[in-house]
């Protein structure tokens, strides 16, 4: 089954450009579906309902990336739990279907810059820490994120690679902090590894020794 999923940032927008497009592309009227959210909102409910309806052997369409992650980060994520249930991804006007394999190598280079996002956030936010102790800032834990470092903590969160309690101490911050910057809506729902969903218990298991993510 062809499913269509279509964005845009504000109730003043009109959808019309992208329903066309993925009608276009195969999808009938009745599959798509679309979510009235800004680029960075994590609540989008029709495409939470997109992912519940998907089963293997399906396609979901999009007119372009930008439509369907929030960053590079969890559009990499987010094809990794599509291409694990067997669903392939269609975006309609960047070329990029991974139902082939030219479609899948493509992706895999957005894998691979992902990545590599991944590392300078974590070597920036590293280097800014040693900075700052060693203009001797080192009294105390901070108890806040700069804008900067919560969004970094969301997208270290959002694709699964690190832990709050891995993020926590990347910030030199407790964990609260940390869950006190990200998003509600995210927490304990979120992909890691191969499928697997961290939970706030899975953290604090992982801080004492149990388990970890990382």
């Amino acid at each position: 089954m062809l499913i269509g999923y279509a964005r845009v940032s504000t109730p003043d927008q009109k959808p019309d450009h992208q329903i066309d497009a993925l009608v276009r592309a195969g999808v009938a009227l009745g599959n798509i579906h679309v979510d009235i959210a800004s680029g960075a909102k994590a609540s989008r409910p029709e495409l939470d309902l997109v992912m519940k309806l998907l089963r293997d052997g399906d396609t979901v369409k999009v007119t372009r990336l930008d439509r369907l992650g929030r960053s590079l980060l969890h559009l990499v994520t987010l094809g990794a739990v599509l291409a694990e249930r067997g669903v392939g991804l269609h975006v309609v006007e960047q070329g990029i279907d991974t139902t082939t394999a030219e479609g899948r190598a493509m992706f895999g280079m957005l894998s691979v810059l992902a990545e590599y996002q991944r590392e300078l956030i974590v070597a920036n936010t590293r280097d800014g820490l040693a900075a700052a102790r060693a203009r001797g800032r080192v009294g105390g834990r901070r108890r806040r994120l700069t804008v900067e470092q919560a969004a970094a903590a969301q997208q270290l969160y959002d694709a699964g690679t690190h832990t709050v309690a891995a993020i926590a101490a990347l910030f030199d911050v407790p964990r609260s902090t940390v869950y006190g910057h990200l998003d509600p809506d995210r927490i304990g729902d979120r992909h890691a590894g191969a499928g697997r969903v961290c939970h706030p218990e899975g953290d604090r298991l992982a801080d004492e020794g149990h388990e970890s993510f990382t």
